[in-house]
């Protein structure tokens, strides 16, 4: 339960700092969080910039600091979109591949190029450059995906598993950044839930959801002359 009741409470928290703090901040607000509620955040999931014919772009925020993941150091700005994207567990926070061939789920990966060899995997590839150019699609593992995957030409999705007996929860929602604020602009209805932790009791958890989610414009406007 309690890691379904930590993830409802992240939407409201990580809008308000986006605009404030600096990426490697909210990584490590996003943990103190679920340590409140005795959780681990789940490793290698990502929250990416999102643009036209993109949903991850290279602005990448990472939900746990892992030395196996690095990403750039570059800042938040303004009219920037995000797709939050963050897993808890009431385990150790690494699940791990067990089957390939779960994997139902790929996407094509713009930025690299191949010679395929076989003429199965260029059947399929093209039908997929067609069919799918940008998004996520799915596809049985065959002969000719296996050769699109080893080349890096399809990124697969793979199903990962936490040791029997843990719980995980899910949440992903995009946040607009504007000159004035940040705004979600996605949403979800919660479970009324009774938790065993609570985050009321940490000061500084308290400081970062009091923070608002607008700022005031600067200045008052230039005043008409004469008149009313």
């Amino acid at each position: 339960m309690n890691v379904q009741v930590c993830i409802n409470g992240f939407p409201p928290f990580v809008y308000r700092v986006l605009l404030v703090w600096q990426k490697k901040e909210v990584t490590e607000a996003i943990q103190k969080v679920a340590a409140a509620y005795d959780c681990k955040i789940v490793e290698g999931v990502l929250s990416h910039q999102l643009k036209q014919f993109e949903i991850d772009g290279n602005k990448v925020v990472l939900s746990v600091s892992s030395p196996d993941t690095r990403v750039n150091d570059a800042e938040f700005e303004e009219n920037e979109v995000y797709a939050i994207d963050i897993v808890t567990s009431s385990g150790d926070g690494k699940p791990k591949l067990l089957d390939e061939r779960q994997t139902i789920i790929y996407k094509r990966a713009v930025d690299k190029n191949y010679h395929l060899k076989m003429k199965a995997s260029r059947f399929i590839f093209s039908e997929i450059s067609q069919k799918f150019p940008i998004m996520p699609f799915t596809a049985r593992a065959g002969l000719g995906l296996v050769e699109c995957v080893n080349h890096d030409l399809l990124q697969p999705y793979h199903v990962l598993h936490e040791k029997p007996g843990d719980f995980v929860a899910h949440i992903e929602f995009a946040v607009l950044l504007m000159s004035n604020g940040s705004d979600r602009i996605t949403s979800h209805s919660l479970q009324e839930l009774q938790p065993t932790k609570t985050i009321n009791d940490d000061p500084e958890i308290k400081v970062w959801l009091a923070l608002g989610t607008k700022t005031e414009k600067k200045g008052g406007g230039k005043k008409k002359k004469g008149g009313l």
